[in-house]
């Protein structure tokens, strides 16, 4: 979801397609006309965005499972319902949603992105490949025996070498993930994510 956007304003996704100097050029995913968004459009990764609950905020993505799960992989009811129908289900699909900080707007743009979304196919969950399921099993493996594989030892060797040789090992670089809350302040169909620090 991270190349799914929202831009503030628009009532539909766009998809990320290159970076500009002053801009984004996003395509919008239901008419396929690319546009360039400018630095004063509000634009916000699917992934960047949560939902309010009385305990910690959800991200969307886990939202969108709960939704799928719930239609059994089918759509989810019309954005354009009343909003009383839109609280009854959403409360049904999220029942500790704060219901003071998430507005029935932030419910319609939920519902109406997965339906967007499902109709293109991009709700399919991946799937575990064998080698993850490999390596789950290699290590519960290790935690019942208490011991590693000879192979294992091998490799902690080997990777114990390879530090020495070069004094240090790789760094990770020091971006972090934006995260923004579907709705903040009043009412809106904005979605308002966080200020990007100067650098």
């Amino acid at each position: 979801m991270k190349d799914i956007l929202a831009i503030s304003g628009e009532g539909t996704l766009f998809k990320f397609i290159a970076q500009g100097k002053n801009a984004v050029i996003v395509e919008n995913l239901e008419t396929g006309r690319r546009f360039s968004a400018g630095a004063h459009a509000r634009v916000s990764a699917l992934d960047e965005i949560s939902i309010f609950t009385k305990g910690e905020d959800m991200p969307l993505g886990k939202v969108m499972d709960i939704l799928w799960d719930k239609e059994n992989g089918g759509e989810v009811i019309s954005h354009r319902l009343s909003d009383a129908e839109l609280k009854e289900y959403f409360a049904e699909v999220l029942p500790d949603y704060a219901r003071e900080r998430v507005y029935t707007s932030d419910i319609k743009k939920v519902l109406h992105w997965y339906n967007i979304l499902h109709g293109f196919g991009m709700l399919v969950r991946e799937e575990e490949s064998p080698a993850d399921e490999a390596e789950t099993d290699a290590g519960e493996e290790e935690q019942e025996t208490g011991e590693k594989s000879p192979e294992g030892k091998k490799a902690d060797r080997k990777k114990g070498d390879e530090k020495e040789e070069t004094g240090k090992g790789k760094g990770k670089g020091g971006a972090t993930d934006k995260k923004t809350s579907i709705h903040a302040g009043e009412p809106s169909d904005d979605i308002t994510p966080e200020p990007e620090k100067e650098s």
